[in-house]
């Protein structure tokens, strides 16, 4: 079977990474899927990109870096999610693996107006959920574990906006059959998120949020972090897998 692809655009910070692993880790477990299934790539570092044709799919991380700052690895990626697409390849895309995904199909990407979004949230399933055949299922509303600074401000031309936060209207979009992105984090755990708001207190306070507040606020997020597993059971991913 061919591997499944992660498509690495960073990695946590120091800390976070040596309490808990990073990001293909991360998304293996939440995903569902063993070690040798993985093939990893560190775009960010420079790393090719295997043919579209070698892979089952593709799993594409957060970052620190910033899609606005269109960096030559960034924008790379970005022609190659674009093939993809014209090969119908499943995509999964995370926080900028979202907002790269819809920055590549045309959409627009930029600063959310107020300020960063951090912590568990409520995130809401809008009208065209209903029908989709991933997230059809899921409850109307649930949360997830939220950090960034930039989002989705224009969706793609042609895709469906599946969900959204109180401050984010593009927390969920489909591309077509084969793809989808989130701006939540289902790969995180209730530690993790902890870790990063720990990290970022100080920023926090500085943008006017109680960092105390929402550190009390996080919980665990199972439907959120059932997300990954659905999507590489539905496109086929799990063949001979152990659960994580």
């Amino acid at each position: 079977m061919k591997p499944v692809l992660v498509i690495r655009t960073g990695r946590a910070p120091d800390p976070i990474r040596g309490r808990h692993g990073d990001f293909p880790h991360w998304f293996r477990l939440a995903a569902g899927l063993r070690p040798s299934q993985l093939r990893v790539v560190d775009v960010e570092a420079g790393e090719s990109l295997p043919a579209v044709a070698e892979v089952s799919g593709a799993l594409i991380t957060g970052s620190a870096a910033m899609v606005t700052e269109r960096a030559a690895w960034s924008e790379r990626t970005a022609g190659w999610i674009r093939h993809a697409m014209d090969a119908e390849l499943p995509m999964f895309g995370v926080c900028y693996g979202h907002q790269l995904m819809a920055h590549a199909l045309g959409g627009r990407v930029d600063y959310l107006p107020g300020g960063r979004e951090i912590g568990t949230l409520p995130i809401e399933l809008l009208p065209p959920a209903a029908h989709d055949p991933l997230v059809g299922a899921m409850p109307s509303q649930f949360r997830a574990h939220t950090t960034h600074e930039q989002s989705v401000l224009e969706a793609p031309p042609g895709a469906v906006v599946l969900a959204r936060s109180a401050r984010d209207p593009h927390h969920l979009l489909r591309y077509g059959p084969q793809a989808l992105s989130v701006q939540f984090h289902p790969e995180f755990n209730a530690e993790v998120m902890r870790a990063y708001i720990r990290r970022k207190q100080q920023a926090m306070r500085s943008e006017g949020s109680d960092p105390h507040h929402v550190f009390r606020q996080v919980g665990a997020t199972p439907i959120a972090r059932r997300l990954l597993r659905m999507f590489a059971r539905h496109h086929g991913m799990h063949h001979g897998a152990r659960h994580a």
